[in-house]
């Protein structure tokens, strides 16, 4: 027994003794080119990039200065080796900047764009003090110091202070930059326009640089900007004058899509919901225009401390000195959130700032998988009428790419199954700024199969014609119970005078509408049945028994906090879809669902696939 728990503890030093090599870099030289980005050919000693022999057969015929001279446009890696000075964070001394392995990775992506004639986007999702911000600055000033020139950048920051921070790194390297490697050997140096504070002008490159905060939008107005360096965006303010969102745009707006041009958002997270939250996570669904890269802080050779009790501290990829560096850290914090937040192993961790959300990370991660699921059909649905007894004839699926439904399965047909499905609303407003109305479709829980979304529609309309289209789903969907929150029915009936209130309308039509103890229809929404729907929600993501479609309901879920005691989703976010699901859950766990009356009115064919009524 001793001799085995000695030899496995052998086995864990020699693995991370190996885990040590690969973190200390020793085969990466970027003046050789060992070790760097690219496809890479033998030429006078060095690995240099296939395309510049491509590009400059003439290479080995000149001299040492000339071959550098070309050689710095086409290698960025030895770029910064022969011609960047930065401030080393250990000693403070000014040093040759050799790129660290997370700058590596992160320069593979952006050179990728770039080689590929693609406009250069990255959202970067960061531990601290690993040169993100310091590498994304020096991979501008390449870009207007060596390959353009006229190439205008804009460097904004949370703070106008952190934007300046940033630009103090390019004037350190101005100031150091090697005469001999110049164009036509004129110093690089920052000038001011007159009447413009927040201007740098490089006159040699015909260039200017741009300093801004988020606090404004109007930084890059009136300029021709090619490149924009976004700065812990995580931290960016919203206010009821301006929004991350509109300072981005503007940024964005005003860069061109075309070859080299840079956009990169990077930041450290600030939990979830806020602007680069939502960002990040659009891009991790393929629906943004940029790249997203994360750095764990474990992949950062500085946060590394050397250990006494090696056998005490082991953990899958990780060294035991790391480890022992990330306990040291941990205790400056008062959470593991707040530590996890800073310094994060996975990009969920990265968002795990808020501590007040009900529901599990893990559990999202794995209601998560359910949305890979392509919908069958986008479009919507309609009948002969969209109100009244013509809404429930001739119900029909329309196709349509940009439709606001969306369908990932058929109602299942021949032999009628009661209790099948459940159609569930939640009410919003009409504009186009207020909250979205939404209509899930749920398959129910039954014999040992979870909960399974069906059908979403979600937009904004008038509210009659959405309870109509609610039924008519709910018809389409094998005579499904139809429930409707009901609050927003009742209090914007009210107010308009009208007459009647819309769901005893509804009623009219169509009876398998759910009702609540009281005999009034629709599901209420107070303090207690909210809390009683979301209980619900948290426990069937507990248990595995709900199946999610939409990417955007997980989005709210984690969008979605505690405060006060009461449930809401973060300031400026939504959670109609969460409480399509929440309500839905709820009424599943009513015991009185089985007392209901429900008449199964079966009036439907198929039709290659798409249903239709027959009425």
């Amino acid at each position: 027994m001793e001799n085995t728990l000695y030899n496995n503890i052998n086995d864990v030093l020699a693995e991370n003794e190996r885990r040590k090599a690969l973190l200390a870099d020793d085969r990466y030289d970027p003046l050789t080119g060992v070790g760097c980005w690219g496809d890479r050919v033998e030429a006078d000693g060095c690995l240099v990039p296939q395309r510049l022999l491509q590009d400059h057969p003439e290479y080995l015929s000149l001299d040492r200065v000339g071959r550098e001279r070309l050689r710095i446009i086409e290698d960025f890696e030895f770029w910064c080796a022969r011609c960047a000075t930065i401030k080393d964070k250990s000693s403070g001394r000014n040093v040759p900047f050799a790129l660290n392995r997370p700058q590596r990775r992160l320069v593979a992506v952006m050179e990728g764009q770039r080689a590929a004639g693609q406009p250069v986007r990255v959202i970067l999702l960061k531990a601290r003090q690993w040169g993100g911000s310091t590498l994304v600055q020096m991979y501008l000033a390449w870009m207007q110091v060596v390959r353009h020139r006229g190439w205008n950048s804009l460097i904004c920051g949370h703070l106008h202070a952190a934007s300046k921070s940033i630009k103090r790194m390019y004037n350190l390297l101005l100031r150091h930059y090697p005469r001999e490697l110049l164009d036509d050997g004129e110093p690089l140096r920052f000038t001011k326009l007159e009447g413009q504070p927040n201007v740098q002008q490089i006159a040699a490159r015909d260039c200017l640089v741009l300093t801004g905060s988020a606090l404004s939008e109007d930084a890059a107005r009136g300029y021709d900007i090619a490149m924009a360096h976004l700065s812990e965006v995580a931290f960016w303010k919203a206010s009821t004058m301006h929004s991350p969102d509109d300072v981005v745009r503007s940024v964005c707006g005003s860069v061109a899509l075309k070859p080299e041009t840079v956009v990169v958002l990077e930041s450290t997270a600030n939990g979830v919901g806020d602007f680069f939250h939502d960002e990040w996570m659009r891009t991790q669904q393929g629906r943004s225009d940029k790249e997203p890269v994360f750095v764990p802080w474990h992949e950062i050779a500085l946060y590394s401390m050397p250990l006494d009790d090696a056998a005490a501290l082991w953990d899958d990829g990780c060294t035991l000195e790391q480890i022992n560096w990330y306990h040291s850290k941990r205790r400056e914090y008062r959470s593991q959130q707040l530590m996890m937040a800073e310094y994060p192993g996975s990009a969920t961790e990265a968002f795990s700032m808020t501590g007040s959300n009900p529901f599990d990370p893990e559990h999202l991660d794995r209601l998560e998988q359910g949305c890979a699921v392509a919908p069958l059909m986008v479009g919507d649905i309609q009948a002969n009428g969209t109100t009244g007894a013509e809404a429930k004839v001739n119900i029909h699926l329309v196709a349509a790419s940009k439709g606001l439904l969306r369908v990932w399965a058929l109602p299942e047909r021949g032999t009628p199954v009661k209790r099948r499905y459940m159609v569930v609303v939640d009410v919003g407003g009409r504009a186009d700024s207020s909250d979205y109305s939404v209509i899930a479709v749920m398959a129910m829980r039954q014999g040992g199969r979870p909960a399974t979304v069906v059908a979403q529609w979600r937009g904004h309309i008038d509210h009659d014609r959405l309870a109509w289209k609610a039924m008519q789903l709910a018809k389409f969907y094998n005579d499904a119970l139809l429930v409707v929150e009901s609050n927003t029915l009742t209090n914007e009936a009210a107010r308009a005078g009208e007459s009647e209130y819309i769901l005893r309308e509804l009623h009219s039509v169509y009876g398998n509408i759910y009702k609540r103890e009281s005999g009034q229809l629709g599901f209420h929404t107070n303090v207690k049945t909210k809390r009683m729907a979301v209980t619900a929600l948290i426990a069937a993501l507990r248990d595995g028994t709900l199946v999610e479609r939409d990417q955007d309901a997980v989005n709210e879920m984690r969008d979605y906090e505690e405060r006060n005691g009461c449930y809401a989703a973060r300031p400026g976010k939504h959670d109609d879809i969460l409480m399509t699901r929440a309500i839905g859950l709820c009424v599943m766990d009513d015991k009185r669902l089985k007392a209901i009356d429900a008449p199964i009115d079966r009036s439907f064919t198929m039709d290659n696939g798409i249903a239709t009524s027959c009425q």
